[in-house]
């Protein structure tokens, strides 16, 4: 009798521990893994980074700064100098620094446009898309602030959307494509720094950036407030470039970098003083260089991918 007494407390302990053993319970009690290693005792692999510092493709969409427009000749594209994809030894395009300079011309494209708004960017980056690129390159919003008038240029609802329809090209066929956003150049600067050369001028009168340009040595209160506006205006862009950007994981934003650089006279055309020259597009390229090799994003931390 006592023998059979035992036995229905014996079998409640088997149940028990055949319970505990399938829950997978360690020493804590909380009912989680052993936090350092496999089954097997090996460790944890490390998770991949977020973020490719070194992408093996580069396609390149944007404007005439990435078309190294009037950095070879007057009123003229010369992409061979583009901070971008350029293979020129002198500037080191981004394309180069990552890929080599073989590598650069098998493996990088450049789509941007002379003269492209962001309205054009969809389409350029569903070119751009085709060639399934591990990195592409986006510096564009000049052209959206340098129009004929300040009631001309782009409003920040439109300049936004058209930067998320761009995006939406992107991730709809690409959705781990990595992504370098360059802010807009400082305008104003631009205007200081080549208002002093004669020749400069006259080409401005050609029709470059007029809303910033235009009767370049006034300096009234109608010039410096049309002036003034058209810089808010580049503001906002870079604003809307920062939080779109923000939102996509695989994304990084310049923090300003481009806008922030003081252009010299070396920096900029020497037939339009505007544009980057070969100096100002080495710089460039040194700029984004740094934000796409970099451990950390600017203002945020990459996670697990």
């Amino acid at each position: 009798m006592r023998l059979r007494s035992h036995r229905p407390r014996a079998v409640l302990a088997v149940v028990a521990a055949v319970l505990l053993g399938a829950a997978g319970c360690d020493a804590s009690g909380d009912g989680s893994p052993a936090p350092h290693g496999t089954a097997e005792g090996r460790p944890s692999p490390k998770p991949t980074p977020l973020w490719n510092r070194s992408p093996r493709s580069v396609a390149a969409v944007g404007d005439s700064i990435t078309r190294g427009f009037d950095a070879c000749t007057v009123l003229s594209d010369c992409p061979e100098v583009s901070w971008a994809t350029g293979t020129d030894t002198g500037v080191r395009s981004l394309a180069v620094r990552l890929l080599g300079r073989e590598g650069a011309a098998e493996r990088s494209w450049n789509y941007a446009v002379t003269g492209a708004r962001m309205a054009d960017l969809p389409e350029q980056m569903a070119r751009a898309v085709a060639e399934k690129p591990e990195l592409v390159t986006v510096m564009v919003g000049a052209n959206d602030a340098c129009r004929s008038s300040v009631s001309a240029m782009t409003s920040v609802a439109g300049f936004r959307a058209a930067f998320q329809d761009a995006m939406g090209t992107l991730r709809d066929e690409l959705p781990r494509t990595q992504v370098y956003v360059s802010s807009v150049p400082d305008l104003m600067r631009l205007w200081s720094e080549g208002r002093g050369n004669p020749l400069g001028k006259q080409i401005w009168k050609l029709g470059i950036c007029p809303s910033m340009l235009a009767d370049a040595d006034s300096t009234g209160s109608t010039a410096t407030l049309r002036r003034a506006k058209v810089q808010h205006r580049v503001e906002q862009y870079n604003e809307v470039l920062r939080d779109v950007c923000a939102k996509d994981r695989r994304c990084r934003f310049d923090g300003g970098a481009v806008f922030g650089f003081r252009f010299g006279t070396d920096q900029l055309s020497h037939w339009d003083w505007f544009h980057p020259s070969k100096d100002g597009q080495a710089r460039l390229a040194e700029l984004a260089y740094r934000v796409v090799t970099a451990r950390q994003p600017v203002g945020r931390a990459d996670g697990p991918g």
